[in-house]
Formats: structure tokens, C-alpha cells, sequence
């Protein structure tokens, strides 16, 4: 299957029914002598019956409101389904065309592993934005391997370099990421999947605080990942789709060393398809059954979303 990388950058529907009222026919006074004449108690006046409301039914906004919650719903189903079966995971989806989002399990915070990559990189260019520079050479060969191949020393490196706990903590504040807190080991910030869909949108959003620049760089380099790390919201990405990524991954010894498999990312296609998807878990037996469980998780939004 081909995926484009490029070089740059609820209620139920309320049903009206249409009601007409009774209409009298074939009574009037007829104004002759010898009856026709209405009793007082029944004479209904001079005025002439109104027609009836037409008939009405639900309109193309309720119906398509319907539709969402109807899918939203099956969604819910299928997935608590899955949860019975298989490690805790979250998942949240924002489709920027429809305005349409889910959450399963929103709020409930996770390790990020390597996903805060991509915050960290958001908070790089919003302190060059502020210092009305763009980054420099330094900063970006200490972001390229951090994205593209989730090189821990860089990040280390760029994480300390932009002010580390602190100044990502108040970035945050900026990007809107109110349920996220940073830890001085940058790989044991917690966040939700909520954060991680604001944080996602932050990256295309044209009023948002990344200028033109800012969102660029970030989309050049979540296109151009390692091929190796190919994979979660990849995975649903149809042939001509452009897609951006960011996955992590760790043990953890507070878990017993089961693994933390996530991954955040968005999938385009011109005006058809513009979304944004993440999927945290914990307690995978493995990195590929974390990463199995992960994609089969998107795979079920898209199946049911129909985005």
C-alpha cells in the first residue's frame, strides 16, 4: 500500500412530526330556512379553515447529528469489547473537517514514552518564535534524530537545551495541554489522549500559537520518520493519504518491564480526510503485541467513524 510522505508541509436527533389539525368539512350555515344551521354551542364563525402544516421531517443536520452518534456509540461498543480481552489502552480522535471528536477512556493518564518528542519539539519552536529567530543549526540536528528516529540522547540533549521540567511545563500551558505534567525524565511525563489530540491540532492549526514556519518543520519532519518506525497511526493511512507520526515505547519496572506502546499522529487527503488520532496503552506483554494492539485501535475508529 502507498502512503504519500511529502517533502513539506451528542444527542439523538430530535424528529419533528408534522401534525396537522382536525379540519371541518361540510359544516357551515347554510342560511336557509328549513336547517343547516349549526347549533350556537358548535357554530365554528365566519372564518375559512386553514390547510394543514405541511408535514415535516428531520432535518439534513439532525440526521447527519443521528449518524454520529449512532457511530460514536458502536464504536464504544466494539472497543470495550476489545478491552476485555487485552491490555488498558485510551484512544481519541478530532476530525478537523467535521469538527467531530471521540474519546474512549480521555482522561486517563499514561506514561508518554517517546510520544512527548513531539511536545518537546513544539516547545523548541515556539521559544525561536518568541526570540523572533528560526531554529538554528544546532537545535535542528538535535530535533531531525529525535522525530525521524527517536534518538534519546538528542532528546536529552534539546530537552535541557530549551529549558528542560520548567519551561516545557509552561509551554504546555501555551499549547493547551491542561492535563499533562512534565517530568524532569522527560520519558515519564503523563498525559491523556485528550492532551495528545490538542497537541496534534496544535501542529496544523493556522490561529493557533506555531506560525507557518513552526508548522512546517514539524510536518517535515512526523512525514519523514524512520521506516522502522513505520507503524500505528500509519497503519491507517489509504493509498494517496499523507500521514505524520510520532510513536513510544519503554518498559517499565513500576509495570513489572510489560511494555508502554503509543502513538499519536494525523492522516490527510486534501478535503476529504483531515484527522488527528492517538492511542496510549500499558501492560503489553511485548513491543509487537503493543504495537498490534495499538493499530487494531485505530483501525476501529476509522471502521466506525467512517472519516
Amino acid at each position: 500500500m502507498q502512503r504519500y510522505r511529502v517533502g513539506i508541509l451528542a444527542g439523538a436527533a430530535v424528529v419533528v412530526l408534522g401534525g396537522g389539525g382536525l379540519i371541518y368539512t361540510g359544516l357551515s350555515d347554510g342560511g336557509s330556512d328549513g336547517g343547516g344551521v349549526l347549533p350556537s354551542a358548535l357554530n365554528i364563525g365566519d372564518s375559512k379553515p386553514s390547510a394543514s402544516p405541511t408535514p415535516t421531517g428531520p432535518s439534513p443536520a439532525e440526521l447527519a447529528k443521528a449518524a454520529q452518534v449512532k457511530r460514536a456509540s458502536q464504536l464504544t461498543a466494539a472497543l470495550k469489547k476489545l478491552t476485555a480481552t487485552s491490555p488498558e489502552f485510551s484512544v481519541a480522535v478530532l476530525n478537523k473537517k467535521t469538527g467531530e471528536t471521540f474519546a474512549y477512556r480521555g482522561d486517563e493518564h499514561y506514561d508518554t514514552a517517546s510520544i512527548v518528542k513531539a511536545q518537546i519539539l513544539a516547545c523548541m519552536l515556539l521559544k525561536d518564535q518568541d526570540a523572533g529567530r528560526d531554529p538554528s543549526t544546532g537545535e535542528m540536528t538535535l530535533a531531525k534524530p529525535m522525530i525521524q528516529l527517536s534518538d534519546n540522547n538528542a532528546t536529552t540533549s534539546l530537552f535541557t537545551r530549551i529549558g528542560g521540567k520548567t519551561a516545557v511545563g509552561k509551554c504546555n500551558k501555551r499549547l493547551g495541554l491542561s492535563d499533562t505534567v512534565v517530568n524532569t525524565s522527560w520519558g515519564l511525563t503523563r498525559t491523556t489522549v485528550d492532551d495528545q489530540v490538542k497537541l496534534l491540532s496544535e501542529f496544523v492549526d493556522t490561529k493557533g500559537p506555531l506560525d507557518t514556519d513552526s508548522r512546517k518543520a514539524a510536518f517535515k519532519l512526523m512525514n519523514t520518520v524512520n521506516a522502522a518506525q513505520d507503524w500505528g497511526v500509519p497503519a491507517i493511512a489509504k493509498t494517496g493519504e499523507t500521514f505524520t507520526v510520532k510513536n513510544g515505547w519503554d518498559t517499565r519496572s513500576a509495570d513489572g518491564g510489560l511494555w508502554a506502546i503509543n502513538t499519536i499522529g494525523r492522516v490527510t487527503d486534501g478535503d476529504d480526510v483531515d484527522v488527528s488520532v492517538a492511542v496510549l496503552s500499558h501492560n503489553n506483554k511485548s513491543m509487537p503485541a503493543g504495537i498490534a494492539l495499538v493499530e487494531k485501535v485505530a483501525k476501529l475508529t476509522r471502521q466506525y467513524l467512517k472519516y
